[in-house]
């Protein structure tokens, strides 16, 4: 439900696509450029109903996530592990939707975090982790996954992933599956206009933009849906981006969220915050 922001972002996602947890780091920026002035509404896409088994053997999947955290700089362990499905992850964050909506995101976000330590998605002592990480706890998370009204919602967000956009469909090259059932991939937004243009300014209704894009895109996409959004200064300082975060993030996240080189600002976090290394990077918080 729209709360009166005047876009609504139609998020499709995984807990475990590495392209989208690469992608927070645009997310982030959004996030602190336009604040309530965009509402966020996320659709579970699952990528794997079971194990990928032979497809994605430990080696390929280390080479893979080595290569994305070299490229885009998000801490990704790669260390040779056997993925696990995304199915009851998915459930999980679906299930907390319609219990909790308010920890959906962070709970999301400790999903993308633990399985890209290295962790499977798929298993229930993972997911409980995550759970009590987002301030849920573990017998909540529990109950809620009997609720009977999870499943359906479930596969109205599956079904809504495999069902791209006219606009989405012309761009092919960005969507995923077979020829027969093409899907998003991770992340992809659909960005509405839901409240009326000033008067005289004539705006696009919707722009949809599939599969991982720089934040740039998401910049132009913004000014022609809702030109009259105010965009938040960029911040002071990493601090203040620590504080108003108010969880781990990254160094690329920091260094995004201020619009600055990834060097410049890990230099300042490595004086004011407390770091936990993860894969080639790892995550800040503020020092106490």
């Amino acid at each position: 439900m729209n709360g009166g922001a005047p876009v609504l972002i139609r998020h499709y996602t995984d807990p475990g696509c590495p392209f989208a947890f690469s992608a927070e780091r645009q997310r982030l920026r959004l996030l602190w450029l336009y604040g309530a002035q965009i509402e966020w509404e996320l659709h579970m896409v699952v990528l794997s109903e079971e194990r990928p088994g032979e497809e994605f053997p430990p080696e390929k999947v280390s080479t893979s996530r080595r290569q994305l955290q070299l490229l885009y700089g998000m801490p990704i362990d790669w260390r040779p592990v056997e993925l696990g499905a995304s199915l009851p992850a998915c459930r999980a964050v679906v299930a907390t939707r319609l219990h909790a909506p308010d920890r959906e995101p962070a709970f999301l976000r400790r999903l993308r975090v633990l399985t890209f330590t290295g962790l499977a998605l798929d298993d229930p002592e993972v997911i409980e982790r995550a759970a009590t990480e987002a301030l849920i706890e573990p017998e909540e998370i529990r109950t809620w996954l009997k609720d009977p009204a999870v499943e359906p919602v479930l596969r109205a967000d599956m079904e809504a992933s495999r069902s791209p956009s006219p606009a989405s469909r012309a761009q092919d090259y960005k969507l995923g599956g077979p020829p027969e059932e093409r899907r998003y991939t991770c992340p992809s937004y659909e960005l509405v206009r839901v409240t009326e243009p000033p008067e005289d300014w004539p705006t696009a209704n919707r722009v949809d933009l599939p599969g991982y894009r720089p934040i740039e895109a998401y910049e132009t996409a913004i000014a022609n849906l809702a030109p009259e959004l105010t965009r938040e200064p960029d911040p002071d300082s990493v601090e203040q981006v620590l504080m108003w975060a108010g969880m781990p993030i990254a160094t690329a996240e920091v260094a995004a969220v201020c619009d600055r080189e990834v060097a410049d600002v890990r230099a300042e976090l490595a004086r004011v915050a407390t770091f936990l290394p993860v894969g080639g990077d790892g995550y800040w918080t503020a020092a106490a």
